[in-house]
């Protein structure tokens, strides 16, 4: 299907736009021209100009936090985190998911899955986060779901959060949570047919499960990211 072929490339290559797309499934078989490019990725919410999906929809109205992140690395556990929204394909449909990502350990502090891009689950997801940890800085993009009132609510709760925001046309400020959705992609998502929403869910959370206590990453000396989040030996 072309539309699952453009989310593997796109995840693969998320700067390519409709041009570079077309060119690169424009094989034999595979009928595929700049129109239909541009329209199915209208539909699966990929922006053809900046590299990014265009999961979060700006809201022109709300109050404009500056990034913060400039030439600062992640030092120590609950440091930075960053957000993001990422498309899951379930039996024909597409659902939204987003997870809190402490960038220090890459541990996925916690996430969730919708049918809508409501930010009625991005607040749930914050809200499970900050029962696990308090991060200094908390980076997103400027979606309409992370600068809802009631998201941004739950984070000027703690006088200690600083919240950060990219900039426009700087999708690869949260290159961490893009890398995550790149891993998640390709180790599991593409592997599973999921015929529901439940069983999707129930696949992710055995995933999740294996990412964050089992996955050790090189980088990381071969520990998991959960073994650096909980400073384990």
């Amino acid at each position: 299907m072309v539309m699952d072929a453009i989310d593997q490339l796109y995840t693969k290559r998320p700067y390519f736009g409709v041009r570079r797309i077309t060119e690169h499934l424009d094989t034999p078989g595979v009928v595929v021209n700049h129109k239909r490019i541009h329209r199915l990725m209208q539909i699966m919410g990929i922006q053809a100009i900046y590299p990014k999906p265009n999961t979060s929809i700006p809201n022109v109205q709300h109050e404009i936090y500056p990034y913060l992140l400039t030439g600062v690395q992640a030092a120590y556990p609950n440091h930075i985190w960053g957000t993001d929204i990422t498309y899951i394909r379930v039996k024909g449909a597409w659902m939204y998911l987003v997870a809190m990502l402490d960038w220090f350990s890459r541990y996925v502090v916690s996430w969730e899955l919708s049918d809508t891009l409501c930010v009625a689950f991005c607040t749930e997801a914050l809200q499970k986060a900050l029962a696990v940890g308090i991060p200094d800085i908390h980076n997103s993009d400027q979606g309409a779901q992370f600068t809802a009132e009631e998201y941004i609510a739950l984070l000027k709760a703690y006088d200690t959060i600083q919240i950060s925001m990219d900039g426009r046309g700087r999708a690869m400020d949260n290159i961490f949570t893009e890398r995550l959705w790149r891993t998640v992609k390709y180790e599991e998502v593409y592997l599973k047919e999921y015929q529901s929403p439940k069983e999707a869910r129930q696949s992710l959370t055995d995933y999740f499960t294996f990412y964050n206590h089992e996955r050790k990453h090189q980088a990381h000396k071969y520990r998991t990211p959960a073994d650096l989040y909980f400073n384990r030996r």
